[in-house]
């Protein structure tokens, strides 16, 4: 997972769907935008069960912020837009939802979502030694979900979306997106999760 994304890069991310750039981009394309955001927190999340492993101290309020980010932008927004308007405009299109890649990526999805609520859990007790290898069990597997989960969506899901989608279908695409972008993260929640990466990365990165 890259750690070393510069500020530029992070905010481009974050205001994809409210800035466009000049160039044609598709709807998978801001889609991987956000892959590379989510792929920071993965690398926090990474180092800090790193350092609970050597006995080290982290920060109680990283995992409770952690929970936040994965809840609110990597779920319901960037999960969002793949659930509701993705994959629905592909099985539009002939593609399977019961097999192949719709239904891996949904079966994965929902176990990401078992073990965000699991560090969710453990994040609000005592950090106990046993509340910590909770912490450091729940935050490996989801690590190890999402990092080869956002591969196999950047390799071989999307590509074959922008083949089987039509411009009209992109256009359409787009629109929801943002729909969901203004629904689910308002104004605002972009630049707070931008704040807090970047001030986790700078201690944990």
């Amino acid at each position: 997972m890259p750690s070393g994304t510069n500020q530029a890069e992070l905010i481009s991310a974050f205001s994809i769907s409210r800035e466009r750039s000049t160039e044609i981009m598709r709807p998978t394309d801001e889609l991987m935008e956000e892959h590379r955001v989510i792929e920071r927190m993965l690398d926090i999340l990474s180092r800090a069960g790193d350092r609970l492993e050597k006995g080290e101290n982290v920060d109680p309020e990283l995992y409770p912020e952690a929970v936040d980010f994965l809840k609110n932008f990597a779920d319901k927004c960037h999960h969002g837009k793949e659930e509701q308007l993705l994959f629905k405009k592909m099985m539009e299109r002939g593609v399977s939802g019961e097999v192949g890649p719709i239904a891996v990526m949904m079966r994965e999805h929902q176990d990401g979502r078992a073990h965000v609520q699991n560090m969710d859990k453990l994040s609000k007790g005592k950090m106990s030694k046993a509340t910590k290898d909770g912490l450091i069990k729940s935050s490996r597997a989801y690590v190890d979900l999402l990092s080869r989960h956002i591969q196999k969506e950047d390799n071989i899901l999307y590509p074959l979306a922008d083949q089987v989608l039509d411009g009209e279908d992109q256009k359409e695409l787009e629109k929801g997106f943002e729909e969901i972008e203004e629904k689910v993260m308002g104004p605002g929640v972009h630049e707070k999760y931008h704040r807090m990466i970047e001030e986790w990365s700078a201690r944990y990165g």
